[in-house]
């Protein structure tokens, strides 16, 4: 079903990778590196591989897909249009939950952590005026999860610029490139990593994957070329990101230099290899995937506060087997969060304060 227009392996790419999120982010609570969290319940080195797995080429791919993303939306609109839709849907959205979302989950931070014994609403002012590292994980202020969506909404103005200035210098028609240059516009990405970065995540390396993603990901000719060598890089890619997941948590050496190059040749390969398997295999609508590509941002929006309020709760209520806990906090934070996509979508303020579209009831 390749018949339609519209790139919808994109959507459906976009929709399962953020489905991770969940035990992505509740395995949080249990890494073995010593990363502050709103939640630790204990270390444990099988569940931290999870975040290991994914961390590489998570949101890697993310900036990809957006840049490709914006190659089609600069054909349907203006650039005032696409800024006034970059704001309603990255800043607004980021604003809502850094005011809203974010002094709760530091406020369960700052009792578990800190023995914070005031109310919510006394600690909803110390959320807003205490700034120590800026995870959250003591209470103080913190963007969270929403760091993404502030550095999307940067790096598409930023991008937006940078694709003026170029359309303006050059009138140059794009021509395909071999598919060996494909390969090696990975190898940037360590260099880049450590410019502009804010808590481990760079604002160079992301800028980048975005701009590959417009100039180069959005060119049907080169997508062909990864959609036909989806499986050899999907081994190459899979063989490297285990080989990270052993080395960072199973080696008793020390080889942080190869850890790094598996972690990196992790995260560009695997983005070539979901894309062109994306690409090949889900290229298609159907009920469901139109029902979760509607719902994937307000997924990602409000999926990590019912990750730390259920932690939170099972803890209060004493439950501490670490398995169990994070087996029923996977589940309950699904069935939530979708709850939440839900009610968020029916109600037209929160509509306007998460970016989408208002569902009207039906007559």
């Amino acid at each position: 079903m390749k018949s339609s227009s519209r790139k919808h392996y994109l959507d459906n790419l976009k929709w399962m990778i953020l489905l991770i999120l969940i035990p992505y982010h509740a395995a949080q609570a249990y890494n073995v590196w010593g990363e502050p969290n709103y939640v630790f319940i204990d270390g444990n080195s099988i569940i931290s591989s999870i975040i290991v797995f994914f961390s590489p080429f998570f949101m890697p791919l993310i900036f990809v897909l957006a840049g490709i993303s914006t190659k089609y939306a600069l054909k349907k609109r203006t650039n005032k249009e696409y800024i006034f839709e970059r704001i309603k849907k990255l800043l607004i959205p980021s604003l809502f939950g850094i005011i809203f979302l974010m002094p709760v989950m530091t406020y369960y931070a700052d009792i578990l952590n800190c023995s914070y014994s005031g109310s919510f609403f006394k600690h909803y002012s110390i959320f807003f005026t205490k700034y120590t590292d800026l995870t959250g994980a003591d209470g103080g202020f913190s963007v969270g999860q929403f760091w993404f969506t502030l550095y999307l909404f940067v790096i598409s103005i930023f991008g937006l610029l940078v694709i003026l200035i170029v359309k303006k210098i050059s009138k140059k028609e794009k021509r395909t490139i071999p598919f060996w240059i494909i390969i090696l516009l990975g190898l940037p990405l360590p260099l880049l990593h450590p410019f502009l970065s804010i808590g481990g995540k760079s604002f160079l390396e992301f800028a980048y994957l975005f701009l590959i993603g417009y100039y180069v990901l959005s060119n049907e000719e080169i997508l062909n070329k990864v959609e036909n060598e989806r499986w050899i890089l999907f081994g190459i890619g899979l063989v490297a990101t285990l080989v990270d997941v052993y080395l960072f948590l199973w080696s008793s050496k020390e080889l942080s230099v190869i850890n790094s190059a598996t972690k990196y040749v992790s995260e560009w390969i695997m983005v070539l290899a979901l894309i062109g398997l994306a690409k090949r295999y889900l290229n298609f609508n159907n009920k469901l995937f139109d029902y979760m590509k509607n719902r994937s941002f307000l997924f990602y929006i409000y999926h990590f506060i019912w990750v730390v309020v259920i932690q939170y709760l099972l803890l209060k209520m004493g439950l501490y087997n670490g398995n169990i806990i994070f087996l029923f906090t996977v589940i309950l934070a699904y069935i939530l969060t979708f709850l939440s996509c839900e009610i968020s979508i029916r109600i037209p303020v929160l509509c306007i304060l998460t970016g989408v579209k208002y569902k009207r009831k039906q007559k």
